[in-house]
């Protein structure tokens, strides 16, 4: 009699893949229900005031306009127009930077002899944490008129180029979760399951989406924060342009980044594998995990390098403190994705497995929870912003989601501590399952051939079938009982319904780093209700130091803002005008303090390039109060190159 295997099989195998599948159409879903319905990034930067006033009436045409905005912004020759009543432009194209004394402020010269009407201004920039921010106002000069000028209804970062940006911002995010997480719960949860296709199909995709998305990201980057136009994607000009910026940068590095984590992949499922003296595995495991973690955390840092952590108050700590927070979000869910996966689709998960994640998914809960409330008090700062801004809502909603998991998780906890409690049953009921199988299959044989016949006269073709049969309908039966089992199945839908509410959590995570946050929304808020608003002097250093490298090219003027000019932590800014002053790009800026009274530095700084002509760099520490020399060095070309320093008094 032939064995076959039995009609209930395939239904069991098609139960648990009809819901992953369910939840694979739940996340894509919910992802295009959010880029249908959200509207375009708001940005850490916002306009505060403008002289002329939006709505203001001047009795005669001013000779400049000038914008004000609550953190630093960069600009381009295009970044400001004003349009005359008929559409024309009615300035010279060249925004001046103006910032002083704290106060951000961006200039563009206006034509003389303008007639009276309604003048349009419209703006475009991109602010310190990567997201490009517009606008649009209208003065009038003599009295209000007709003008044949629309306001701009979209906003920077929208239409197809920003929607296609949106997804590839989601999609790096999902793929960095697979890929650490699903790598940390190989390493720390289960290391037989380096051998199991679906877990290695699950950190390679994690790879190839993150890897896809950062390419898609650098080639959009700049027509999704200039023109707007997809064509643009592939401009050399506006690609060299993006690779100078903070956020070019930081996608390069992430490229990098990931080719060092492909041959971590190709090490993982393939060396450590099929590595059997546990000795050895041992060690490996070790240079495994200590490598792994040094390129998951650069790959986190390369978001906290280019995005809100990286601007506002305390940047020194904010950026560490995001990059914990992504490796904790990393290791939560995307661990949790690896056990949904080794749940339902690997025969041999062990109880001792979930038990391992278990704990690493408490960890995680505490490392977010810590690192998540720092970040909500430097994004909110008052209860006001916890409730009255679109950034403290989203924020309470993500808290809400994060307290329905962890409820569910412990739901997952017990039926863990159950599967425990009956591990030997179910070993001993798969030990029978087996026996009673290899007892009850009989091998088929070939019509009028007899039973007892010599073993070499078996067609080696047809022995190998029946082998395939036999190994299929064992596993039918391991499958059948493993299935049957109350506890494992509980297990299976309480962590599947985990992953829904962790793919609910990660959209609202992603739309918060790409939302303005309250804290500054609401000091802009506070400061587009004054006219006029006056420059923050407080301990603020600006310094004016004129160049001349003797070169070609080789005159202009260094400005220098060091904020709040104190000991600690300092943000420092620096701008290269050439003689005409316009920004002028040179090949390297330096900078270092010297305070020869304490016998301490030169401490040197090289601060980071963020667009023509402005370099930034962040936490810089001045350990003590007094007389520093500030000594800044310009290269202007392979050989020319000069020194110029001021003396100062900071803190």
């Amino acid at each position: 009699m032939t064995a076959t295997a039995p009609p209930s099989g395939p239904s069991l195998i098609r139960r648990p893949h009809a819901a992953v599948a369910h939840l694979a159409a739940l996340i894509s879903l919910l992802f295009g229900l959010v880029l249908a319905c959200a509207s375009p990034a708001s940005a850490h930067a916002a306009l505060t005031g403008s002289d002329p006033q939006d709505g203001a009436v001047v009795a005669t045409a001013p000779g400049e306009v000038t914008l004000t905005f609550s953190e630093q912004i960069a600009m381009s020759d295009d970044s400001i127009r004003v349009l005359d009543p008929s559409g024309k432009r009615a300035d010279d194209g060249a925004p001046r930077d103006l910032t002083a004394g704290g106060a951000v402020r961006y200039g563009v010269q206006l034509h003389s002899g303008l007639p009276d009407g309604t003048y349009t201004v419209a703006w475009q920039a991109v602010s310190a944490d990567s997201h490009p921010v517009s606008g649009a106002f209208t003065f009038s000069v003599g009295a209000p008129s007709e003008t044949t000028v629309a306001l701009p209804s979209d906003s920077a970062g929208g239409g197809l180029v920003g929607a296609l940006y949106g997804i590839a911002r989601y999609a790096a995010y999902a793929g960095f979760i697979l890929l650490a997480g699903g790598s940390a719960f190989v390493l720390a949860c289960w290391q037989r399951g380096a051998g199991a296709r679906p877990l290695q199909r699950l950190v390679v995709r994690g790879w190839v989406t993150l890897t896809a998305a950062t390419l898609a990201m650098l080639l959009l980057r700049s027509p999704y924060t200039g023109s707007g136009k997809l064509a643009d994607a592939f401009d050399l000009d506006g690609l060299q342009a993006v690779l100078d910026t903070k956020p070019g940068a930081a996608l390069v590095s992430r490229l990098l980044l990931l080719g060092a984590s492909a041959l971590f992949i190709a090490v993982l499922f393939g060396a450590y594998a099929k590595r059997e003296d546990e000795k050895e595995k041992k060690d490996l495991t070790f240079g495994l995990a200590t490598g792994g973690a040094v390129i998951a955390a650069g790959i986190a840092g390369t978001w906290a390098l280019a995005e809100h952590a990286s601007t506002g108050i305390q940047p020194g700590i904010a950026m560490p403190v995001d990059v914990l927070h992504l490796l904790a979000v990393a290791g939560w869910l995307g661990g949790l994705a690896a056990l949904l996966v080794a749940l339902y689709r690997t025969p041999d998960i062990t109880s001792a497995a979930v038990r391992r994640f278990s704990r690493m998914a408490f960890g995680s809960v505490l490392v977010l929870a810590s690192t998540g409330l720092y970040a909500s008090w430097r994004q909110v700062g008052s209860w006001s912003a916890l409730t009255g801004t679109r950034y403290g809502q989203l924020l309470l909603l993500k808290v809400g989601l994060v307290a329905v998991l962890v409820g569910v998780a412990w739901t997952s906890r017990r039926w863990t501590a159950r599967l425990a409690g009956a591990t030997a049953a179910p070993m001993a009921s798969s030990g029978t399952g087996e026996t009673a199988g290899a007892t009850e299959t009989t091998d088929p044989v070939e019509p009028g051939a007899s039973a007892d016949a010599p073993e070499e006269a078996v067609d080696p073709e047809r022995a190998a079938q029946l082998s395939r049969q036999r190994a299929a309908l064992t596993a039918t039966k391991e499958k059948r009982a493993r299935d049957a089992d109350p506890d494992r199945s509980g297990l299976r839908r309480s962590v599947l319904v985990e992953a829904g509410i962790a793919a609910v959590l990660l959209v609202v995570t992603t739309i918060l780093t790409s939302t303005e946050p309250g804290r500054t929304e609401e000091e802009a808020a506070r400061g587009s209700t004054t006219s006029a608003p006056a420059p923050v002097t407080g301990g603020q250093l600006n310094l004016t130091l004129p160049f001349d490298t003797g070169g070609r090219n080789g005159k202009g003027t260094v400005r220098l803002d060091i904020s709040p000019g104190g000991t600690g932590a300092n943000s420092v800014h620096l701008w290269v005008d050439g003689p005409d002053e316009r920004p002028l790009d040179v090949p390297e800026v330096k900078l270092a303090f010297t305070l020869e009274s304490k016998d301490i530095g030169p401490l040197p700084v090289v601060p980071d390039h963020l667009t023509e002509g402005h370099w930034t760099a962040s936490g810089v520490q001045i350990p003590m109060a007094g007389d520093w020399t500030v000594a800044v060095t310009v290269r202007t070309s392979d050989i020319d190159q000069t020194t110029i320093d001021k003396n100062v008094k900071i803190g």
